[in-house]
């Protein structure tokens, strides 16, 4: 099986995805804007393919995903969190935040959906969305925006490619303790807003998001799809 991973940036969520589907066996495809990330990984983890492309620009991606392939799992984790008040949301803020967060999910799918679909092949499909997309939460207006239209986008696609046999399910986590977690959440005050409303009491760790996706790529989630799946601790039940 080959997975194809999709990044903005390498790090955090996406780089341990990678991981942990190499030492599985896999062979897989790392997609992100930033080369030192991909030369940082390759370095790491030898036979990872890598691709360098912004994926918020349309025909470079056609250009770079075009040609690779076959792939059988996708992860679409690239995304990008343009934080502002509604009343100072910018039009670039919009733009960008679109563009990458849901305009390059259903491009990278629609280039792995068709291949599967000639190849006659099997699929899953899962796309990295986030507790925002069904909570409101201050200055997150647009980024919440973008995961609510992913979430709702997870399930169009799960109906529509379902009779091809391509599952798409979504994780939904909490604050995850990457360096950009840390770097945002490190104020206890602000993350007490945030830790009040989680039962448990902690935030998420790296980990804990990649073993939901690896659980939604295998064949353990066979009968799963247009999910959404939280990975928050309990904050989507207070």
């Amino acid at each position: 099986m080959t997975p194809l991973l999709p990044h903005r940036f390498l790090k955090g969520i996406g780089r341990d995805t990678v991981l942990a589907l190499h030492a599985a066996g896999a062979r897989v495809v790392a997609v992100s804007r930033t080369q030192a990330d991909l030369d940082s990984l390759v370095r790491e983890c030898p036979g990872i393919e890598p691709v360098c492309v912004d994926l918020g620009d349309w025909e470079a991606t056609e250009r770079a995903l075009g040609g690779v392939g076959p792939v059988d799992l996708l992860v679409n984790n690239a995304g990008v969190a343009l934080l502002q008040p509604f009343l100072e949301v910018t039009k670039e803020a919009c733009d960008t935040s679109f563009n990458v967060n849901l305009r390059a999910v259903i491009q990278v799918s629609q280039i792995v959906a068709r291949d599967l679909i000639a190849r006659g092949a099997r699929g899953a499909i899962v796309n990295v969305s986030s507790q925002a997309s069904q909570r409101a939460l201050t200055n997150h207006s647009v980024y919440s925006s973008t995961k609510g239209a992913l979430d709702m986008l997870t399930k169009s696609m799960a109906l529509e490619l379902g009779p091809h046999k391509i599952r798409v399910n979504a994780v939904n986590p909490t604050v995850v303790m990457t360096p950009m977690g840390q770097a945002n959440w490190s104020d206890p005050h602000k993350a007490k807003t945030i830790l009040n409303r989680i039962p448990l009491g902690k935030f998420a760790e790296v980990e804990n998001v990649v073993d939901a996706i690896l659980f939604l790529l295998s064949d353990r989630s066979g009968m799963t799809t247009g999910s959404t799946m939280p990975v928050d601790g309990g904050f989507l039940a207070t």
